[in-house]
């Protein structure tokens, strides 16, 4: 280190640099007791614009944690974190800068470089996003009054909610507002899997009473209305870090959270695969659709053509036999019933 240091110092004695100059000042200096220091003990450097006393010692030494010896050996500097550009600072000498790395001096601390951050998918819109779930959230109240007797209740709004069962309300508590929605008739598929828990809003309990509570509406997702239900808030993060797709696994979407025929990019749907079958929160899976044709028009015999994806979709939450995701890709309009499969990679 002292070898490149002193190479260093020497170039700069000669050369001016963009960040700065280098200039020699009483390049053969006495010092008390008759030594004579040798010529780099007479160099000063000419702060510019953006200079640090941290960067100027690992430009010069090789370290920036000499930056404390470089403010001591400079004591017209009062304070450490602010330089200006046309001050000038010394620098350390050969012999100087021995003295203060010796061999009794602690080494430099290492720092640890933190590792990549995961590549993820952020969905500000997670708190309202609902799911299928085969028996019923136990709801903690219901909303059974709004106040001054609103056809719409929204966000700011304060209602009136009766507990249902121990439930007992403290201030500050915040419930999750919700619907849940009997399959609706034709919907085979769906009624095959659970109960749709539509979400509607978050409230937080401003005023209690012996037999029920006060709340303001936080948020309101979708028009809300007297006799929903309140459910335990969960804080959900909208930052969706991506993982690998469960291998192998196919399945297929029970419907779109609005209940639509046909749905495309950024519709929620729910798919009857869930935490049994390894499906998790980040995953992506595509959707695909395979067609079988006859070889020879003449026999009766078909073949299946290879799987064509033609979207893809995120797990933003799951259940133990149900999941709810985006669809991020859709080439073409998607409707309930769709395939999907492991994504590849």
């Amino acid at each position: 280190m002292f070898r490149n240091m002193v190479f260093r110092i020497m170039v700069y004695f000669f050369v001016s640099i963009t960040a700065g100059s280098v200039c020699p000042v009483n390049a053969s200096a006495e010092e008390p007791g008759g030594k004579t220091l040798k010529l780099e003990s007479g160099l000063y450097y000419t702060i510019v614009k953006g200079d640090t006393l941290w960067d100027l010692s690992e430009h010069f030494y090789d370290s920036p944690w000499i930056w404390p010896d470089l403010w001591q050996k400079n004591q017209q500097i009062a304070n450490p974190h602010w330089i200006y550009p046309g001050e000038q600072i010394r620098l350390f000498s050969r012999e100087e800068l021995k003295e203060l790395v010796g061999p009794e001096r602690p080494a430099a601390p290492e720092i640890a470089v933190p590792p990549p951050e995961p590549p993820y998918y952020l969905y500000p819109a997670i708190n309202s996003v609902g799911f299928v779930r085969k028996e019923p959230v136990h709801p903690s109240g219901t909303i059974f009054k709004v106040k001054e007797d609103k056809n719409m209740i929204s966000q700011g709004d304060l209602v009136y909610i009766r507990p249902i069962g121990d439930t007992t309300f403290t201030l500050g508590d915040r419930f999750t507002i919700y619907r849940a929605l009997k399959p609706a008739k034709g919907t085979k598929t769906k009624a095959d899997v659970g109960i749709q828990h539509l979400i509607l809003g978050l409230v937080e309990i401003t005023e209690g009473h012996s037999k029920f509570a006060i709340g303001r509406i936080l948020q309101s997702f979708r028009s809300i209305e007297v006799n929903d239900l309140l459910m335990p808030y969960q804080v959900r993060s909208p930052k969706i870090t991506l993982t690998q797709s469960k291998e192998g696994l196919e399945g297929k979407i029970i419907a779109s959270e609005g209940d639509e025929i046909m749905f495309g990019e950024h519709a929620v749907v729910f798919i009857n695969r869930g935490r049994k079958d390894g499906v998790r929160v980040g995953q992506l899976y595509s959707v695909y659709y395979q067609e079988k044709e006859r070889i020879d028009p003449k026999a009766k015999e078909y073949v299946l053509l290879p799987p064509v994806d033609y979207g893809k979709i995120l797990i933003l939450h799951t259940e133990e036999t149900t999941a709810t995701a985006l669809i991020t890709k859709a080439d073409r309009a998607i409707e309930p019933g769709a395939k999907i499969r492991s994504a590849s990679p």
